[in-house]
């Protein structure tokens, strides 16, 4: 088999190809970040001695889009590397420096080392792209109007240093409509235009915030309505954790997912102290919604509180209490975006409780917290 590391840029690719289990270098290439580029490569790649090949990239989605999307489409096999792996098997090479054939050829025997089969596996997911779209998009409308509230909330304090606005006040239209007939009021200087602008952009930012909210999850429900089912888990959430985990069927257990979103805890045990730690890697985006879940649970769920409760009398601390929730939730989330678990499902309400009983796909004694 063949492994062709990729070091990806805006303007140029650069792969390398090496040989397995030796890891020796057979070849190296640097193409045009085009289609004909990418004709050019895949045509390079076959003419290599061996037809059996895996393509290792760099998981640099703005970068490596384009080229995964070609590669998956013409039948190739294709893995992503984080880049710190990346980062790490160069400092272990004896070229010393840095460079693309050197980031590609590390790439490459990143995937080696790590074991092809242990890696998430490229999946090509319109559904899961158009969410993550529309999501990243709702979160930059909202990042932009975070900052224009600041600004305006300094403006109008300069002008009327009297004039309370409630937290929270400026997402409503209600107020936004009352500041902007005050500024109309008022004597009319730079300040006050500014204000006034910043009031229009806030406006217009807020309603196409919420346009895009309810296409996020009507989207969301349509292609996984058991997501809604889980109890602390909402539109938005659920379109996180979608979009990250790009097709579940990517993963060949929950312990691959739970590996990516950073739950699943790390050993660190040494003669007979027996241990592990805190995993501070992984898809963080991931890990913010099921923290956002675990939280919500550990509030309002029975199950969960149990779970909690059980793990705090073992001696662990709550925040430890609360990983442990997050890698059970791991495990949930990936049976129930099993293809099988989708079958003749329709889009609902989520419940305001979890069913009786939940039939588990082998023995656990961890209660079920969906």
């Amino acid at each position: 088999m063949i492994l062709i590391g990729a070091d990806t840029h805006k303007h140029t690719h650069t792969l390398a190809a090496i040989n397995t289990p030796g890891g020796q270098l057979l070849d190296d290439k640097t193409i045009p970040a085009s289609k004909n580029g990418f004709i050019e490569i895949l045509d390079w790649a076959r003419s290599l001695p061996d037809p059996e090949r895996v393509w290792a990239l760099e998981d640099c989605r703005h970068l490596t889009g384009p080229l995964e999307r070609f590669l998956t489409t013409t039948g190739e096999r294709v893995v992503r590397i984080p880049p710190n792996m990346t980062a790490r098997e160069r400092g272990q090479q004896r070229t010393r420096g840095k460079s693309d054939p050197i980031d590609a050829r590390a790439i490459a025997r990143a995937a080696l080392r790590e074991g092809i089969d242990t890696l998430p596996t490229a999946h090509m997911d319109a559904g899961s792209l158009e969410i993550k779209l529309l999501l990243d998009h709702r979160e930059d409308l909202t990042k932009a109007c975070s900052g224009d509230q600041q600004r305006l909330r300094w403006h109008l304090h300069d002008l009327w240093p009297d004039f309370k606005i409630p937290v929270g006040a400026l997402d409503r239209t209600v107020w936004l409509e009352r500041i902007s007939r005050k500024l109309s009021r008022a004597e009319h200087c730079a300040r006050v235009r500014i204000a006034r602008d910043l009031v229009r952009s806030l406006k217009q930012h807020t309603r196409r915030a919420r346009e895009l909210q309810s296409e996020i999850t009507t989207l969301v429900e349509s292609k996984a309505p058991q997501l809604l089912a889980l109890v602390g888990c909402g539109a938005l959430t659920a379109a996180k954790i979608l979009a990250e985990t790009a097709g579940v069927e990517r993963f060949s257990s929950d312990a691959k997912l739970a590996r990516l979103a950073g739950v699943a805890p790390i050993p660190a045990s040494s003669g007979k102290n027996n241990r592990h730690r805190l995993d501070r890697g992984g898809n963080r985006q991931l890990n913010c919604a099921l923290h956002r879940i675990a939280v919500t649970q550990g509030r309002t769920h029975e199950p969960a509180r149990t779970f909690l409760a059980k793990k705090e009398t073992e001696g662990k601390t709550r925040r430890e209490a609360l990983r442990a929730l997050k890698r059970h939730l791991a495990r949930v989330i990936w049976r129930a975006l099993q293809p099988q678990a989708t079958q003749n499902q329709k889009p609902k309400k989520p419940p305001a409780a979890p069913p009786p009983t939940t039939p588990r796909a082998e023995p656990d004694s961890t209660p079920a917290l969906t």
